[in-house]
Parts: structure tokens; C-alpha cells; sequence
């Protein structure tokens, strides 16, 4: 074995939703913050993720992330988030995976049964309450960004499907929000090629036709992912819904969505479905589920926004080490659209 390089990596999994973790053999890119370092990493040194989510040691599923020191002095950690075809300045389930990660390889050691930190993702920071739950899951609840709408009911020309109405808004990503009972869908296993033939189909849509930009990060812009959400229902005093998230280059997101979840809740909350305190369970198309609340209204360069509070459990799976021989054909790998 003459490997050049040799990365560890944590599999790790936030309510079903995979999500790779770098914890050895990757040294921190140039920047000041850990957003410029993300931006270092996509626009000048994109190895890693190729390395990692290309084929064949990756494939089209996954994602990763890679833990660096923090630069901000409030964060116990910094992390970059790796997708297929994008470096997103937040993720909930990577999130969730990273915060797992550290915990449970003793990282950041956890000295009790609910230990706080926070860590720095691209869009800033996030702070993390990380619970041992009765069954010895652990439970990591994140505190996001602000979350806000860019417009609602947004007509959208959708190649085969004709005009429908989408709801934009920013959770971490931009989101174009489509209802998924009015085109059909019950958002069940059974529909889950349909579900990604038509989120792929509004994805595009709205990358083409919405002018979505963060107001305060103008470096944040376009919508690059779908939802098909069901209608909000209530059970006994706890407000609930079921959702599907397409992530291109298009796959269903097996968790419910973290940063899909938040921009929802902004959505409900500008249509005063879902006031600030209010428990909201969003659940996945493979039946887990995101406990969620909106923790305050706030104000994000002129825009209303709220601050969203996600939590979800997760496991690592796994630890791995990925390496490269200088003999291998496929150094940073390859993709097939098959």
C-alpha cells in the first residue's frame, strides 16, 4: 500500500440521512473566518470533496464534512460542509453529524448528560445543546441562522407540469416550496422517483426564474434545492407535517431536512400558522422526525426573519480511512449520470 494521502472519517447518520465527517488528515485551507475558508476550498482547492463524494468512494447520496479549528473566539469548532455539487453555508443533518461526531469520538468530551457548545458553519455561528437521551441516543438540538421568506406563492413555470405556486425562503439554503398534496403525492417510500423527477423539475424552475440573495451575505444566492411539503395538520396541541427535500444532483433527503425545515418554518410563521414557541414535528418520507420551534422574531438587513431551533438524533455508523495510491486512475474519482 502506498497511499499519499490518508483521510479519517466518521459515517455518520442524523435521522437516516448519511453524512460523512473528517476527523484526521486534512490540514485547515487559507481564511479569516470560516466561510472564507469554505470559499477557498470551492473556488480554489475542491479535492477534498471530489475525494471523498465521487465515485468510487463516494457516490451521489452523500455528503461530507471536514472539522477545522474555529476562528471565532465564542466556537469550540469550525466545520465546511461538502454536497454532491455544492458547498451549502448550512446544513441541519451535517450539522447534526458533526455535533455526533465530536461528542461521541470525544472531541468535545461530554461531561454530563446535556453538555452546550457552539460551532462555526459557514452561515455563522450555531449553538448546540447535546442531550443523552433514556435509550442512549443522542439527541443534538441546533439553534440556525436566521430564517427568511423571499416571496409567497411565486408563480413557477415547471417544464410538464405547467404554472404552479412556490413558496422561496432561506433556512440555511434558498428553498422553493411546493405543495405536494396538490400535485399528487402523499410523500410515501412508493413515490420516491416521482417525488425526485418533480422536485428536480421545480429545482430547475426556480434556479432559472427566482432571484433569491441573502441580504446580508450577498455571496449566498439561488435557490438550489426543492421541498414538496404536505399540508400543516395538529394533534393533540402539537403542530406536525411531512416533507421531501430534492438535493440535486437528485436524491430525496432521507432526514426531514434541517436547513428545509427551517425554511418552512419561516413560511408558516409569515402565514400565521406557527407562532413563536410553538412545537413543530417535521417528518420524513422514511418516518423520522425534526422537533422544532421558533425561538424569536428578529430582523436580517431589513427582512423579517426567525430564529428556527432544530432536533434530531444521530449516530455514527462507522469509521473509516479513505486514501490515495499514486497508481489509481481516479485520484479525485469520477460521476456517471446513471
Amino acid at each position: 500500500m502506498r497511499w499519499q494521502r490518508t483521510i479519517t472519517v466518521a459515517d455518520v447518520h442524523a435521522e437516516g440521512e448519511p453524512g460523512r465527517v473528517v476527523v484526521g488528515g486534512v490540514l485547515p485551507p487559507p481564511g479569516e473566518t470560516i466561510l472564507d475558508q469554505m470559499l477557498y476550498m470551492r473556488d480554489h482547492d475542491d479535492w477534498l470533496r471530489r475525494f471523498l463524494l465521487n465515485e468510487p468512494r463516494g457516490s451521489g447520496i452523500a455528503s461530507a464534512n471536514v472539522i477545522y479549528p474555529p476562528k471565532h473566539p465564542d466556537a469550540q469548532a469550525g466545520y465546511v460542509i461538502m454536497e454532491s455539487v455544492e458547498y451549502p453555508p448550512m446544513s441541519g443533518s451535517n450539522t447534526i453529524c458533526t455535533a455526533t461526531a465530536l461528542i461521541e469520538l470525544g472531541i468535545l468530551p461530554m461531561e454530563s448528560d446535556e453538555q452546550q457548545f457552539t460551532l462555526e458553519a459557514p452561515a455563522g455561528l450555531i449553538a448546540i445543546t447535546a442531550r443523552r437521551l433514556g435509550d442512549g441516543a443522542l439527541e443534538i438540538e441546533f439553534t440556525n441562522q436566521p430564517a427568511f421568506v423571499v416571496a409567497l406563492d411565486h408563480p413557477l413555470e415547471v417544464e410538464g407540469v405547467g404554472t404552479i405556486p412556490v413558496d422561496v425562503s432561506y433556512g440555511g439554503m434558498f428553498y422553493a416550496i411546493a405543495d405536494a398534496k396538490a400535485l399528487g403525492f402523499e410523500v410515501v417510500p412508493d413515490e420516491a422517483k416521482d417525488l425526485v423527477a418533480m422536485g428536480s423539475k421545480i429545482t430547475r424552475a426556480a434556479s432559472e426564474q427566482v432571484e433569491a440573495k441573502h441580504p446580508t451575505q450577498p455571496v449566498f444566492e439561488g435557490v438550489s434545492i426543492s421541498q414538496l411539503a404536505m399540508p400543516l395538520e395538529e394533534s393533540a396541541g402539537v403542530k406536525k407535517s411531512r416533507n421531501v427535500c430534492i438535493v440535486q444532483p437528485g436524491r430525496i433527503d432521507r432526514c426531514p431536512c434541517g436547513t428545509g425545515t427551517c425554511a418552512r418554518m419561516a413560511v408558516l410563521h409569515a402565514r400565521g400558522l406557527l407562532a413563536v414557541g410553538e412545537t413543530f414535528e417535521n417528518w420524513s418520507v422514511i418516518g423520522t422526525r425534526f422537533r422544532t420551534s421558533i425561538v424569536e422574531e428578529t430582523v436580517l438587513g431589513g427582512v423579517p426573519a426567525v430564529i428556527p431551533r432544530v432536533a434530531g438524533r444521530g449516530w455514527i455508523a462507522g469509521m473509516i480511512q479513505y486514501g490515495h495510491d499514486p497508481s489509481d486512475p481516479f485520484p479525485e474519482g469520477y460521476r456517471l449520470d446513471d
